[in-house]
């Protein structure tokens, strides 16, 4: 293999396999990466076994050829580098990097023995604004539940409804679900769990991508996919297993209809929420008085040990007074997530689940249940 490309064009590339490249002592090749040189692209490619990643780069292709390096050592050597066209050469199992006049040697391993990441299905696939998918998939991806009993709980579920694409994630405490408006309608449904670790990674490598971002899905697969610039190409494919099992049925949970509704700002709601958890118990529970004569919303926090706070909100109150109490975490992760500047916050009851949704849009929303004999 002998490879002419810029620095910064490997350095990218290199910093999102580190994220894929396992740490195994088991497997100890999974800690490395690929490089393949090919036509005119060296192509990077790095897996778990659970989470393949491909990156290509556009470069000057002398002779073809692959290797497997250490993929910690590569990226950080890499990047440390001025950004200026780097020349790799192998011989045998040795990498020879030129730069600035130097020579750098990196023993690798042959590349037939890294582990080949399957192709993906092609057959069914949706084209989405890679940003706006990504900011849906933030919305629900930390409410995953890591359960080895209920592993169905552990990812993101997706379900694809001709023109449009909906998102959930549960801990069987709390609930998001986010709605996506698709351009080009699907001829059939489709569902599937995304690995919440999967979920992560497309957010973190497509979420600053501008452009279309192409989702391929199977029964058993998924892969995303963004082009290149330049050329009609791949330049990144990220491909996962999917969770097995049925997702539960969670629409049973949502509340259909309220008793006592409430529109307050978020920024307000949020800031006394930080600020009675500073005096919260080890239960993290936060006390709601819901005064609908007054049209004010009461915030109660204690802690026998430190002291108490209480804070009072103005805002527009439908239905009867209640007082109810919650998981001050779980509040602050629902309402972080929504971008309206106001919330609607539905209640059925002191023992029932609230929904807090925002006020200008039904794209979203979020269930979250009351700690109960508080």
């Amino acid at each position: 293999m002998k490879v002419t490309l810029l620095q910064e064009k490997l350095k990218e590339g290199l910093l999102a396999m580190e994220r894929i490249c396992s740490k195994s002592f088991s497997l100890p090749m999974l800690n490395n990466v690929l490089l393949k040189a090919e036509k005119n692209f060296l192509c990077l490619e790095a897996t778990n076994l659970e989470i393949g990643l491909r990156w290509w780069i556009l470069a000057k292709i002398e002779k073809e050829g692959k290797i497997a390096l250490p993929c910690g050592l590569f990226s950080n050597f890499i990047s440390l580098l001025p950004n200026k066209k780097l020349e790799l050469e192998t011989f045998e199992s040795i990498l020879k990097i030129k730069h600035n006049g130097k020579d750098t040697k990196i023993k690798g391993f042959s590349g037939d023995e890294f582990p080949i990441i399957p192709e993906a299905e092609k057959e069914h696939f949706i084209s989405i604004d890679s940003p706006l998918f990504s900011q849906g998939l933030d919305q629900v991806v930390g409410l995953a539940g890591l359960s080895t009993s209920r592993p169905e709980i552990s990812g993101v579920y997706f379900l694809l409804q001709k023109k449009q694409l909906v998102m959930a994630a549960t801990d069987s405490f709390r609930l998001g679900e986010k709605k996506i408006f698709l351009e080009n309608p699907l001829s059939q449904d489709f569902s599937f769990i995304l690995p919440q670790r999967t979920a992560r990674e497309i957010i973190n490598i497509f979420g600053e991508r501008e452009g279309l971002l192409k989702l391929y899905f199977s029964s058993n697969q998924v892969m995303a996919e963004f082009p290149m610039e330049e050329i009609p190409h791949p330049k990144i494919q990220l491909i996962s297993k999917l969770i097995e099992g049925e997702y539960p049925n969670y629409q049973e949970i949502i509340p259909k209809k309220f008793e006592t509704q409430m529109s307050i700002k978020k920024d307000d709601f949020l800031e006394q929420i930080k600020l009675a958890s500073l005096f919260g118990k080890k239960t993290n529970e936060l006390k709601l008085k819901i005064d609908s004569k007054n049209q004010k919303l009461e915030i109660f926090c204690q802690n026998p040990d430190i002291g108490e706070y209480k804070a009072d909100l103005s805002g527009e109150i439908k239905g009867p007074g209640l007082e109810i109490a919650f998981n001050y975490k779980f509040l602050l992760d629902g309402l972080t997530k929504i971008k309206s500047p106001e919330i609607i916050f539905g209640l059925q009851g002191e023992d029932n689940a609230g929904i807090i949704k925002p006020r200008d849009a039904e794209d979203y929303l979020y269930v979250v249940m009351p700690m109960k004999g508080s």
